[in-house]
């Protein structure tokens, strides 16, 4: 209303049609105060009580009391105060928590829903996301490419230089601690991990770290990382650490690629000399068990052979005694039975005269039935069985046993009669 009363105070023609110098002619000078005023008065009086009259004419107002002007204020006052207090309703959503601020202090966590705090200046709230879960990147931003060597670079505990990128989630658990007891919890998230990793990569050689071991890095900083928040009182809870990439610094990157392709090739190497000792050590095991096996028969059998001999000994020496002239024929004929079990042709002279003798053995021990008839030993003594090996040669070392006494009867009587004859 009073920004129309001064624009028409601007308005040259002012007071021509139907202002409050109707009828003045506009060269005369500026309009009245006192009908200015008279004006105003009637405007704010139509504003709070209506026109008086009833009715829309056009008569003339009484001019507003200072007591009806204050009433007008009071309400306005009112409605004003009503608008203030309806401005402290806030809404907290179930994923969020409010924190109220009376005169810039903490005062209070409000639950989700609809609350209430006194307006600003008094209070003020902010609202702290404590479900959401946020992210710290180290070593990279975005994208792995986006490389921050800054932070990435690392040393191991073997001396050598590795770009390590890595992320960190967390929540929010006490959004008190969160907002006022550290001035940027976030920036300090950042440096506690990259503080974490450092020490933990820095106990660690290169091989660990970038191979078999980032699992265990991430578990491990994981740990650590909780542990300075919580000595810190941040109000942060890690939820996870994840290893995006490690990896040496591109200026050694062929140097280190012929390293661990040396080593592959060891590690091939071994195992192929493993696998051949795995082969040659149980046979040389085995003939080693089978040669020590066979040396303890043999051992065996030379002791039987020499304790046996000694006792057989020890017979013939009592069947000696007993009869020696018997004994040293029987043993003649054993001796030469045995040197000619092995031959088939015996070529005989007869007594230097000149004639040989010709035998097949071979015939005649098929032709005679008793070929394989015991021979009769001294006491003590199993027969053994005749046999007779066919061999080509005069004459050789002994391959059977010894025939039966029955074949040296018919060769000797062979042998009588042919002189006989002769």
């Amino acid at each position: 209303m009073l920004t129309s009363i001064l624009m028409s105070l601007n308005d040259p023609r002012w007071g021509q049609q139907g202002g409050p110098d109707r009828g003045r002619d506009p060269k005369q000078g500026p309009p009245d105060l006192d009908e200015l005023w008279r004006d105003f008065n009637r405007r704010l009086s139509g504003m709070f009580r209506g026109r008086s009259g009833g009715g829309g004419g056009d008569g003339p107002r009484p001019p507003l009391s200072p007591r009806a002007f204050g009433g007008g204020i009071g309400a306005l006052l009112m409605v004003v105060v009503l608008v203030w207090l309806m401005s402290g309703f806030y809404i907290v959503d179930a994923s969020q928590r409010g924190v109220v601020l009376r005169f810039g202090g903490f005062k209070e966590v409000t639950e989700p829903g609809l609350n209430w705090r006194w307006p600003y200046p008094i209070d003020s709230y902010e609202l702290v996301n404590v479900t959401g879960v946020r992210t710290v990147e180290i070593g990279y931003r975005q994208q792995e490419r986006n490389k921050v060597l800054k932070e990435a670079l690392m040393l191991t505990d073997d001396e050598n230089i590795i770009n390590i990128q890595f992320a960190v989630q967390y929540v929010l658990t006490d959004p008190q601690l969160f907002l006022f007891k550290n001035r940027k919890p976030e920036e300090a998230v950042g440096q506690v991990a990259e503080t974490a990793v450092r020490e933990i990569v820095g106990k660690s050689r290169m091989d660990f770290v970038l191979y078999e071991g980032r699992e265990q890095i991430a578990a491990n900083a994981a740990k650590l990382m909780q542990s300075i928040l919580d000595r810190y009182e941040t109000g942060i809870q890690i939820s996870k650490v994840t290893m995006q990439n490690a990896q040496p610094p591109e200026q050694v990157q062929a140097a280190f690629d012929d390293a661990v392709k040396a080593g592959q090739d060891r590690e091939r190497q071994k195992n192929e000399g493993q696998a051949y000792a795995n082969d040659v050590i149980p046979k040389a095991r085995g003939d080693a068990a089978r040669l020590a096996q066979e040396a303890e028969g043999y051992r065996a059998r030379i002791i039987a052979t020499s304790e046996g001999d000694a006792s057989r000994f020890k017979q013939v020496l009592a069947e000696y005694n007993k009869a020696p002239e018997v004994t040293r024929t029987r043993i003649y004929i054993d001796t030469i039975s045995q040197m000619l079990s092995s031959t088939t042709k015996i070529m005989i002279d007869a007594k230097g005269a000149g004639n040989l003798l010709y035998l097949p053995l071979d015939k005649l021990l098929q032709a005679s039935p008793g070929a394989h008839a015991p021979a009769a030993g001294f006491a003590g003594e199993a027969p053994a069985p005749a046999r007779a090996t066919p061999s080509d040669t005069v004459s050789g070392p002994p391959k059977a046993d010894v025939p039966s006494t029955t074949d040296y009867r018919s060769r000797d009587g062979l042998r009588s009669r042919e002189r006989g004859e002769r």
